[in-house]
């Protein structure tokens, strides 16, 4: 009896390391980690020992003989994984993680600055924390009262699973050494050289929050709005709490057909009681349950094999109660990577489904470029060119446009068309990528190259908006690395003032900063809030009264 990983893997490889006979792929030492949609468990070599179910942080492995039957295609995204021969040449020997042991002279504790809380940030922590050749002190700093980032504020609110990866940074947070500096904002209360002049060293993880433009005529039109922003309005993030977004109109078009796109429009178009029983925060849960909306579309300009989400979130459009079918023109591909194949065979099997009567629709099209909105005072409509695929010198495919377009009549347009950083003050920024110019982490003057002194970055702020939540860990871990070699090497400058000069300057910059406990407070007060509506929690949104409960004003009793 295998055992299976389904949709809500977040890629941590907690699980790898426990697995007695390595069968669980691919292991973050091996290349296809950076670009793996999920990890996979070989059903030939397990053992059914059951550890990696021990070891999962999000309750993503189960036994094949309890799939229900939403997650029953995951048992052949598993065996299809394998269905390459080269990925069966693997060691049964147990996986190692390699750590480089670094010691170095007692000189007292390294004291590390991280910006940003997210899960990046809380790897980061995580690594220089349980390092065994090290001692750390760890100031964790986050501009609002809550922690954690994305897992709170970008995973949508019905992946409940997902946003379990907040107890295995709870137990980060639990470690000697780990102080946190919540509502304290990094350039406001406390200056980057004064974080220098305090630490060791500045980890930067303050991820890619920036929308890309389509950059075409009636993008400013009252209805046009960024999905970045939308997600962070129904996840309650403070600063989007009052934003409008009409849903009067019967149909909404998504741009763009990443992960994050599928989110958007499983949002819109979910059964209001389903959403009701998940953490979306109250306001939208309001303005969602007087939608008219009935239809939307999610518009990709290539075809069905280069769609940008994954498999298991397009199987997790399935199991609900809208109808799902596919618009697609292009013929199959041959010669498609097994999983990829696996994903145009769903899309197949979808497209030209006859529509069901009385719920709502969720259309996946292919092969359109959006040319411009339309509307007089707000979006009426959506005009798109239809595409061709092609394939170019080097045997890509790419979309051509065809020269015929349309228009898609529509009230409400949301772009999901990529993230980029923003400019940090004091630090360089690579303004193609929106990222830090950085070699492993460590962050480089772009003009000679040289490696900046102490000033180091991790998630999407080093990368780019790139993998799921777990692949920040191996992220983090290079970065840490590179920072214990440079400790140890003697090329880091010693802190001018101590941790206690720190708290003093952070107490008289910012009186409302938030300690760990008051971002406990705010926590339960959360869950108190949301037990008698049977829902995993209420959502604080306005940062007055986060402030109100951490310091003690406000309780449920």
């Amino acid at each position: 009896m295998p055992h299976v990983i389904t949709q809500n893997c977040c890629n941590d490889a907690s699980c790898v390391s426990a697995c007695p006979v390595n069968c669980i792929h691919p292991t973050p030492e091996e290349s296809a980690y950076a670009t793996a949609e999920m990890l996979y468990i070989d059903p030939d070599a397990c053992v059914d020992c059951g550890q990696c179910v021990n070891a999962c942080p999000v309750e993503a492995i189960v036994p094949d003989d309890r799939l229900d039957a939403a997650s029953k295609p995951y048992l052949e995204l598993n065996r299809q994984f394998f269905a390459d021969p080269g990925r069966k040449l693997y060691s049964a020997a147990p996986y190692k993680r390699p750590e480089a042991r670094i010691d170095v002279d007692e000189r007292g504790p390294l004291r590390v600055a991280i910006v940003g809380s997210g899960p990046s940030g809380s790897f980061a922590a995580q690594e220089l924390l349980s390092h065994s050749g090290i001692r750390a002190e760890v100031h964790l700093f986050e501009r609002l009262p809550t922690p954690w980032g994305l897992v709170r504020f970008g995973v949508a609110p019905d992946h409940q699973k997902t946003k379990l990866m907040t107890e295995l940074f709870e137990r980060t947070a639990g470690l000697d050494g780990l102080q946190f500096h919540l509502n304290v904002t990094v350039g406001e209360h406390v200056t980057h050289d004064e974080l220098l002049a305090h630490h060791h060293a500045v980890i930067y993880t303050v991820g890619a929050s920036n929308d890309r433009k389509l950059n075409i005529p009636g993008e400013e039109l009252p209805g046009s709005h960024s999905a970045t922003d939308f997600v962070a309005w129904y996840n309650g993030h403070p600063d989007f709490a009052d934003r409008h977004f009409d849903l009067s109109a019967e149909r909404a078009v998504v741009v763009g057909n990443g992960n994050v796109a599928l989110d958007v429009a499983r949002v819109l178009a979910s059964d209001i009681d389903y959403l009701a029983r998940t953490d979306i925060a109250d306001h939208a849960l309001e303005a969602l349950s007087k939608s008219r909306i009935k239809e939307v579309v999610v518009l990709g300009r290539r075809g069905p094999a280069q769609a940008a989400f994954t498999t298991p979130e397009l199987l997790g459009l399935l199991d609900h109660g809208f109808h799902v079918s596919v618009d697609a023109k292009a013929a199959p591909q041959a010669d498609l990577p097994a999983i990829a194949a696996l994903k145009e065979a769903i899309l197949a099997r979808l497209a030209g489904r006859p529509r069901r009567q009385g719920v709502k629709h969720l259309v996946l099209r292919f092969l359109g470029s959006p040319t411009e909105i339309l509307g007089e005072n707000r979006v009426s409509a959506l005009r798109i060119e239809q595409n061709e695929l092609v394939i170019d010198d080097r045997g890509r495919s790419r979309a051509q446009a065809t020269g015929k377009a349309e228009a898609i009549a529509c009230g409400l347009v949301l772009r999901s068309i990529g993230y980029q950083g923003k400019k940090l003050p004091g630090l360089p920024i690579d303004e193609a990528t929106g990222t830090l110019p950085n070699d492993r982490g460590r962050v480089i003057d772009p003009a000679t190259g040289i490696a900046l002194q102490g000033i180091y970055t991790a998630g999407w702020i080093k990368r780019g908006p790139s993998g799921v939540i777990g692949t920040n860990k191996k992220c983090a871990a290079e970065t840490v690395r590179g920072l214990l070699e440079d400790f140890a090497a003697g090329r880091l400058t010693a802190p001018r003032h101590g941790s206690d000069e720190l708290r003093a300057l952070i107490a008289l910059r910012q009186p409302l900063a938030v300690n760990y406990a008051g971002w406990k407070a705010i926590d339960l007060y959360e869950r108190d809030l949301a037990r008698p509506r049977n829902r995993p929690r209420v959502k604080l949104t306005a940062v007055s009264e986060m402030l109100e409960v951490a310091h003690g004003g406000r309780t449920n009793e």
